[in-house]
């Protein structure tokens, strides 16, 4: 038997957001139905080094199919700069769960931005208004694009305004996707009065407010991904539904981690689960502001994974080898 080796250019071909987008929410609806293992995300903190290492394993089963995997990734903010790296870098192992075989050894970071972008598009699917036509995003960094690509997927979006401190950044993702969408820079409050905003920023203070967005506008909050990080002000979470992808990991590391630590946000504001919204355990809020708190789970990259090696595998792509010798 073989392991498949998948780089990040296979990776991007073979997880097209039409597939992407459904087994992320396939992923999210067999944690509300109790059919997954996904232990809680654990983190090795490296202070000499200016980051850390996160590990996250899952098994899910779906109606259709099981798989299991575990991915080891990283944020390393000073990369860039020091080596010449991104701050992200991650691997995902993928195996069979019927006998562990590792199937595939895969790149994790492109995963990790498309499977995201993925995850917010099943948010923007369940709790935007239906007519949702105009996406905002704040932070026009490698996160935006995927975010517009899966977004696009669930709705008519036609209008995009991205805000970032980086005049540079705005150009490249105007440049990027001018051919396909009325897309122009913006300040933060033209942004979040789009129907569909998601901000993509490292930031530790917020930086969007109540007055920054629409009446129905949805949120996709997806910067915060470790303690201390924090995009939207304490009033507009407190104003909007609320919704998590995982109570343990939002609330120690998502966007609702520092008003939860402070005690100003309680389990009584959180309306419930991503999963429980698309199965029906909880209702879709479709009017007023919405906040899906994206913190980005195991169970999400397992489902990306799978995409990836079963299109490539069918299409036979990809460089086998022999890693156990068996």
């Amino acid at each position: 038997m073989e392991t498949l080796l998948l780089d990040h250019e296979l990776v991007r071909e073979h997880t097209p957001m039409a597939d992407l987008v459904p087994a992320v929410e396939e992923a999210f609806a067999a944690d509300a139905r109790g059919s997954t293992v996904m232990p809680a995300k654990t983190y090795i903190d490296l202070p000499d080094y200016d980051g850390d290492f996160r590990s996250m394993p899952a098994y899910l089963r779906t109606e259709a199919w099981d798989a299991a995997g575990v991915k080891w990734v990283n944020v390393h903010p000073s990369n860039p700069e020091k080596f010449d790296l991104p701050t992200v870098l991650g691997t995902m192992i993928y195996s069979d769960p019927r006998n562990a075989y590792p199937l595939a050894v895969m790149d994790g970071t492109e995963l990790t931005g498309r499977r995201t972008g993925a995850a917010a598009a099943v948010a923007t699917d369940h709790l935007a208004v239906e007519d949702a036509d105009s996406l905002g995003l704040v932070g026009a960094g490698a996160q935006s694009y995927t975010q517009l690509e899966a977004i696009a997927t669930v709705r008519d979006i036609s209008e995009v305004v991205v805000h970032d401190r980086s005049e540079a950044a705005v150009e490249h993702f105007v440049d990027a996707f001018d051919d396909g969408f009325d897309v122009r820079g913006g300040t933060v409050s033209e942004a979040g009065h789009c129907d569909v905003l998601s901000t993509v920023t490292p930031v530790e203070s917020p930086i969007v407010t109540p007055e920054d967005v629409g009446e129905s506008t949805h949120i996709n909050a997806i910067g915060a991904d470790a303690p201390g990080k924090h995009e939207l002000a304490d009033a507009l979470l407190k104003q909007a539904t609320l919704v998590v992808d995982n109570y343990e990991q939002s609330t120690h590391s998502g966007e609702v981690n520092v008003p939860w630590a402070a005690g100003t946000l309680t389990e009584s504001d959180i309306h419930g689960t991503l999963g429980e919204v698309v199965v029906g355990e909880k209702p879709a809020k479709r009017e007023g502001i919405t906040v899906f708190d994206s913190t980005g789970l195991a169970i999400q990259d397992v489902a990306g994974a799978h995409v990836a090696y079963e299109n490539a595998n069918e299409s036979g792509e990809g460089e086998g080898f022999d890693l156990l010798g068996v």
